[in-house]
């Protein structure tokens, strides 16, 4: 096993755990996340963090015994799952996010990381290009001017300074993200999915479109939405279901 998976009744902590390659990722890795991805589905989950062991968030990829192009459409499946999961997903960042590091870490929703952490995509040192949808992706979360350093000039970035731009939402480490995704479990899970499909949207993206639609169709039928009237009206915490 690469992943150490701890779950509560709401949030699943997803630990990369391959310290002696520095979380590297390989075909198997991208398995076993993708499985719990999967299974925190069927349980409901509400916030799915991914993590490293230390020293890293994930140092990259790890190509051993694989061809190139497996890995990289492994990657990319995982990516579009891990960015269209309903549920929220943060990445709990502590130490190098590199390549493939960098790519998780900004297909999370969220990001929590550590001042000292380093983000980047250093393909251009490796003679490498990376596929079109983390580009956007990059572009969309860091913005163009970050995407070009970090793609044309193999830019890496703090968490501080990521924290600056918006791209690193809060500072701090794994307890942080933890207390983070207490609080958002709180929240309407079907107003999350429907507001997540919403922000992936895109005029470049139409596939997403029905996917929004159905998002928001769900929602506004939901007894989530009487719920949350009611707790408003009598000032309590909303109890959601995600039903």
């Amino acid at each position: 096993m690469t992943m150490k998976l701890n779950w509560d009744e709401s949030v699943l902590v997803a630990t990369i755990d391959r310290p002696e390659r520095r979380n590297a990722i390989d075909q198997q890795t991208l398995l076993e996340l993708a499985n719990a991805l999967d299974e925190s589905v069927l349980r409901k989950t509400r916030v799915v963090i991914i993590t490293g062991t230390a020293p890293a968030f994930c140092s990259g990829a790890d190509l051993s015994g694989v061809r190139e192009t497996e890995f990289t459409d492994a990657l990319h499946k995982f990516l579009i799952q891990l960015a269209t999961l309903p549920s929220v997903t943060i990445a709990a960042i502590a130490g190098p996010a590199l390549g493939a590091g960098a790519q998780i870490a900004m297909s999370c929703d969220l990001r929590v990381a550590t001042s000292q952490s380093v983000i980047g995509v250093p393909a251009a040192r490796l003679g490498l290009v990376v596929n079109h949808w983390t580009v956007e992706r990059l572009a969309r979360e860091c913005s163009w001017p970050v995407a070009r350093a970090m793609l044309l000039a193999a830019r890496n970035y703090s968490g501080a300074e990521l924290a600056n731009l918006g791209s690193v939402h809060r500072l701090g480490d794994l307890e942080v993200a933890i207390s983070w995704a207490n609080e958002i479990s709180l929240l309407a899970p079907l107003s999350i999915a429907g507001h997540k499909a919403a922000l992936n949207a895109s005029s470049r993206a139409p596939e997403f479109d029905q996917l929004v639609q159905s998002a928001r169709d769900r929602a506004w039928a939901s007894n989530d939405v009487e719920e949350g009237r009611s707790a408003f009206v009598e000032k309590r915490q909303a109890k959601f279901k995600g039903e």
